[in-house]
């Protein structure tokens, strides 16, 4: 372990003379770096009033000062996941939609999974989630809707690729969208079609698919509501304190609003309002920019941000690549907007002060993304908001130390950055862009800053998994000493990705993200202390034992807050 014993000397909030809460002898990794480390720390009002020694702090202790003995556990700043949806994992089960339940359904568990919900709903759309594309082309099949209708052609099926970049539908469905050969192709996604006759194969792909929703009745609000909350809870369990949903509209805005008002917002949350329709149509887009976002703002809850789909994904072929992708001679990916749409959006909301995270899965959406955020800077000052490039799945070398340069996020998501089915899905990329896929240690490399999103449903919501696979490049789920390609980042790096650089990419670093005297109280305590177990195969097994969130216990398996005014805001983790 690494200075374990030469904790600094004492620093203290020079107004707070009263610690509410205090925790010592414990093993505080401060992420901070001129007290690295401590072993006690002192809390009112929410914030740090002092980190050092028991001894140094117990100046602070007074008769209603609730004192916690780590008994040497092991404390870090608590954790941010940039990217994630649990709306869309959650609701579509919680409002009885189809669930498949299985990573990597073969074709024929897909049928089934079909056959059983059709026999035992008799609501007219059947939709839900997931196949696999790849699977199927593996196995020989064409997932189209010809496929569907050989089976079930009498009631509407929407079914979502596992990526989230693509959508299946069968011929009803189609027609109940009014999808013909006709339609045109939205801006920001296409309609897959027949090379000869025209006529939609029934995948619709990126932004294309919202064409499926808008014919479907809306997610019920209840169901987005236990989504959030459900989601916040798993996080909270997990040590998460800072996240971002991204994809909302005015329906999941209201959702996270009633949780917020009832006092469960386990986490900061930025929700980031969808640009276009990419996955559900946002009825009141304009409003929401135009200021009713506001109407959402709390402490820990806003909407000043937006994102959306700039390409698509490697498994459909649509990620905008530099150059042709592998065996064409011109096509090189989808692009969701043209390179003036999106520099004349990130000019506009870089002035208005609006975050915008981009999803770029190619190396040339991402080059592009960074040109606009540069005429940005030039136009606006190089001082406005720190935009954030989502997914960074595959980076031009040339482009890591622009990152810094332009104050931009570099956000990765641990669905690839180990070897696994939908990983190797990604080499069609081309083998010379596979060394740099998710390259996290190239943007750190270079001074700027890196964050982990799970993109969950895509990758798990575990963020133990994703911080595991960033420092071994290997699948944490599985017994294989295959390594994924990359430079794998140490584990001080690590922490730093999940945490201070997550309180940058959320615009909160002067105030959260590290053990700091002055700023928020977030913590969290682990069962084992990292620096000292095998990373490989026990990291993701980590078990959080104690969330705070401004001082407030948001998770509390230890119990150190039962029975007092902070009992925490959860006790049992959902199960998924």
């Amino acid at each position: 372990m690494k200075n374990m014993q030469n904790f600094s000397s004492t620093n203290c909030h020079p107004t707070m003379t009263t610690a509410e809460i205090l925790l010592k002898n414990g093993k505080i990794y401060t992420v901070n770096s001129d007290q690295p480390w401590c072993e006690a720390v002192a809390i009112s009002s929410g914030i740090f009033i002092g980190t050092g020694t028991y001894e140094e702090l117990e100046s602070l202790i007074d008769e209603n000062t609730h004192i916690i003995d780590l008994q040497g556990q092991f404390v870090m700043p608590g954790l941010y996941d940039m990217h994630t949806h649990p709306d869309l994992a959650l609701a579509p089960g919680y409002a009885g939609y189809l669930d498949i339940a299985k990573e990597d359904p073969t074709p024929s568990e897909v049928k089934d999974a079909i056959l059983q919900y059709a026999s035992e709903n008799e609501e007219r759309w059947i939709y839900g989630q997931y196949f696999v594309k790849y699977t199927f082309k593996r196995e020989g099949i064409i997932p189209d809707r010809y496929w569907l209708d050989s089976f079930i052609k009498d009631r509407p099926v929407a079914i979502h690729d596992r990526s989230w970049g693509c959508i299946l539908a069968n011929s009803m469905a189609l027609e109940l969208a009014n999808i013909t050969k006709d339609t045109r192709d939205p801006g920001n996604g296409y309609i897959e079609r027949d090379p000869l006759s025209g006529e939609p194969t029934g995948i619709l792909v990126d932004g294309a698919y919202s064409l499926i929703y808008k014919a479907m009745p809306p997610t019920p609000s209840h169901a987005l509501e236990r989504a959030y909350r459900d989601g916040l809870n798993y996080q909270a369990s997990r040590g998460v304190v800072g996240t971002k949903y991204v994809h909302v509209c005015e329906h999941r805005l209201d959702a996270l609003k009633a949780i917020d008002e009832a006092g469960q917002m386990s986490a900061r949350v930025e929700a980031a309002i969808s640009w276009q329709d990419d996955i559900f149509p946002v009825k009141r887009r304009w409003e929401l920019l135009a200021g009713e976002r506001h109407y959402y703002r709390s402490s820990r809850l806003n909407a000043n941000a937006v994102k959306f789909h700039f390409d698509g994904t490697h498994e459909s072929r649509s990620s905008y690549l530099s150059t042709a992708w592998p065996g064409e001679n011109k096509w090189r990916g989808g692009l969701n907007l043209t390179p003036e749409h999106i520099t004349d959006m990130l000019v506009d909301l870089d002035r208005r002060g609006i975050r915008v995270i981009a999803h770029c899965t190619g190396d040339g959406a991402s080059d592009l993304f960074l040109d606009a955020v540069a005429e940005a800077r030039r136009v606006n000052g190089p001082n406005g908001v720190r935009h954030q490039c989502a997914h960074s799945t595959n980076l031009l070398d040339e482009n890591l130390p622009r990152f810094a340069a332009l104050n931009v996020t570099a956000e990765f998501s641990p669905v690839g950055w180990y070897p696994s089915s939908f990983a190797k899905a990604r080499q069609s990329v081309g083998e010379e862009r596979w060394p740099r896929m998710y390259n996290f240690k190239g943007v750190l490399d270079a001074g700027g800053i890196a964050v982990m999103g799970t993109d969950w449903p895509v990758s798990h919501i575990n963020p133990w998994v994703g911080f595991e696979a960033m420092i071994t490049r290997q699948n944490p789920l599985i017994d294989s000493d295959e390594v994924f390609s990359g430079v794998a980042v140490s584990i001080e790096e690590a922490i730093r990705i999940m945490t201070l650089n997550g309180a940058y990419a959320m615009g909160v670093e002067e105030k959260a993200g590290s053990i700091e005297v002055g700023k928020s109280a977030d913590l969290i305590v682990l069962e084992h202390n990292p620096f000292e177990i095998e990373i490989r195969g026990k990291l993701h097994q980590t078990q959080v034992q104690l969330t705070m969130l401004q001082g407030q216990c948001t998770w509390d398996e230890i119990e150190v807050f039962t029975g007092s005014a902070n009992e925490a805001v959860w006790k049992e983790r959902p199960n998924f």
